[in-house]
């Protein structure tokens, strides 16, 4: 299996650090309001990642933060003049809930950064007693140049490393670069008592803190969005160096960016939408399509058109299913069709390329629908869809979802009705086929004529 390693800017092959088992860390939310899509997408990757390794028999140990204090959560609650606590435990069973909505699998550990103070405190005084941290006037900084690896998971040379969103010019700083493991309490904001007095802990610390308590010292893969690489996750690795001399991951994993409609999603350009807003109107599924039918590593476009694909590939799965009255299916699967589940397995062990993957599906789905194969082999295209598609995270609800059935008799005039316009499609009468077609769509039966046939659905 090949993974793209971000700290080696290539594809390397996967070697677990134990045989059997995967040990992963994904970053989760700042929880100060609801998760947008951009978001879901990196709580989607990784998800699947997790699914394939079980899939492929690994033991995996999967933790996933949540940020529970952080100047936005502080700022918020500032705001709405509430404690921040209050923030942090409505956002984040908000992502709890949504995070279930999605189908993404709960992880096998989920702390939240308030959970572990007292092992983020002692972090930062091995830091210090170590040489590579500093105290000024109740704040703790990472000095940077004390660590000549500094930079290398990014790549950024040292007149590339200035302050960004999260790294603000200091007078009290070392150097620019250098980062905050430690803040002194502002007055109104929430304090904790440390070493150098009443503060709170810094964001980059949280995250390396929490990994290494549930993973240990070093651990297979680290993940996020690509644009956590710098600073957020330099800095994790920087301080996992100067602790342990060890990395903190092996592996380094960043997904892509999500636009909206060519334009980087903003709350400025109002095309900000939060995944909550968009499961309003689409299914789970479709937003999962949407994101796996594009490599996690490229830039992806979110637009009304594309996510009415999703949903058109999604209900194509489960109208093949219906077909074939999956439900009813009792035989066990007896490998035939083996190519297609090693065609999946080359395609997701090249750094996981769903799109690949999907296209198996789609395969699978035309074998299921064929009517000129016997119904066995239909049957055992079913249980392989089934069965790959659960990897990527489809059909985790599938018995409800093939009960949502037209009442048979309706479903059987429906049907009689596109018998006699296929055979006016045959004859030529153009005019007949298409008044058929817009009397079911005005009952608000929607068709569609693929190269497989005609499918239909309620609108």
């Amino acid at each position: 299996m090949l993974l793209y390693n971000t700290s080696k800017r290539s594809k390397e092959e996967f070697v677990p650090g134990q045989p059997g088992k995967v040990k992963m860390y994904a970053c989760g939310p700042t929880v100060y309001d609801y998760f947008h899509i951009g978001n879901a997408r990196a709580f989607v990757t990784f998800d699947v990642l997790r699914r394939y390794f079980e899939y492929r028999g690994y033991e995996v140990d999967y933790v996933q933060n949540i940020t529970d204090i952080d100047d936005k959560i502080i700022a918020r609650s500032l705001e709405e003049k509430v404690p921040f606590q209050q923030i942090a435990d409505k956002y984040a069973q908000a992502f709890l809930d949504d995070s279930a909505a999605l189908g993404i699998k709960k992880p096998n550990h989920q702390p939240r950064a308030t959970e572990v103070l007292t092992d983020i405190i002692s972090a930062i005084q091995a830091l210090v007693e170590k040489g590579f941290a500093y105290e000024v006037a109740g704040d703790v900084y990472f000095d940077t140049g004390a660590l000549p690896e500094y930079g290398s998971l990014s790549g950024k040379k040292r007149d590339e490393q200035l302050p960004g969103a999260r790294i603000t010019e200091n007078p009290k700083k070392r150097n620019p670069a250098d980062f905050t493991l430690w803040k002194a309490s502002k007055p109104g904001e929430p304090v904790w008592q440390s070493p150098w007095g009443e503060g709170r802990p810094g964001w980059h610390t949280e995250c390396v803190v929490m990994g290494q308590k549930f993973l240990g010292d070093n651990f297979d893969i680290h993940g996020g969005g690509i644009d956590l690489v710098f600073p957020h996750h330099e800095n994790e690795l920087a301080q996992a160096l100067a602790l342990t001399g060890k990395p903190l991951a092996n592996y380094w994993m960043h997904n892509g960016f999500l636009n909206i409609d060519g334009d980087k999603m903003s709350k400025s350009l109002d095309n900000f939408f939060t995944a909550r807003d968009i499961l309003e109107k689409h299914s789970a599924e479709a937003i999962r399509f949407f994101f796996l039918s594009k490599h996690y590593r490229s830039p992806i476009d979110f637009n009304p058109q594309i996510i009415e694909e999703s949903e058109r590939a999604v209900h194509n799965f489960h109208e093949a299913l219906r077909s074939i009255a999956f439900g009813k299916i009792s035989a066990e699967a007896d490998g035939s069709f083996a190519e297609q589940e090693k065609a999946f397995i080359e395609a997701m062990d090249d750094d996981l390329n769903t799109a690949r993957a999907l296209a198996v599906l789609f395969e699978l789905t035309r074998s299921v629908k064929n009517e000129q194969l016997p119904r066995e082999k239909r049957e055992q295209a079913a249980l392989m869809l089934v069965k790959l598609g659960r990897v990527l995270g489809f059909f985790a609800d599938l018995e409800s979802k093939l009960s949502e059935q037209v009442p048979d008799l309706s479903r059987q005039l429906i049907e009689l009705l596109l018998d006699y316009r296929k055979q006016a499609r045959q004859n030529k009468d153009w005019a007949l086929s298409d008044r058929i077609r817009d009397d079911l769509a005005a009952l608000g039966v929607e068709i569609r004529d693929t190269p497989q046939g005609c499918e239909w659905k309620i609108k």
